[in-house]
């Protein structure tokens, strides 16, 4: 799996990948997200999370005294290899994480062909 994601965005969650029992899992820490905030796509054999918490409106009667919070939108991106089954994907949110979890396969071996020399 290569990891690639854009540094530039204003929020970045933490991520494991990991094999577990024949699967390549993604456990994605997103707390405050909803779901329908997060998306989730599988393209030429890229695996990309995508999502935006907005900010809410600040409200003039609120004196802060800290503010550690992050808004923005995130971006990270893996590149899947051939042992991983593209067509078998499953994902679920639950308590802050985004679980996504991808069934491995035995890679197919190129044909050999042999050539005969005239």
């Amino acid at each position: 799996v290569d990891v690639f994601h854009t540094p530039e965005k204003s929020y970045l969650p933490q991520i494991d990948v990991y094999e577990k029992d024949g699967f390549l899992n993604f456990d994605v820490e997103v707390p405050g997200f909803n779901k329908e905030d997060i998306k989730v796509t599988l393209q030429d054999n890229v695996l990309s999370i995508t999502g935006e918490r907005k900010e809410e409106k600040e409200e003039k009667d609120k004196k802060y005294y800290v503010c550690e919070r992050s808004y923005g939108a995130f971006s990270r991106s893996f590149t899947l290899g051939d042992d991983v089954n593209k067509d078998n994907i499953d994902a679920s949110y639950e308590n802050g994480v985004l679980k996504i979890k991808l069934a491995k396969i035995e890679p197919v071996k190129p044909e050999v062909k042999q050539i005969e020399i005239k």
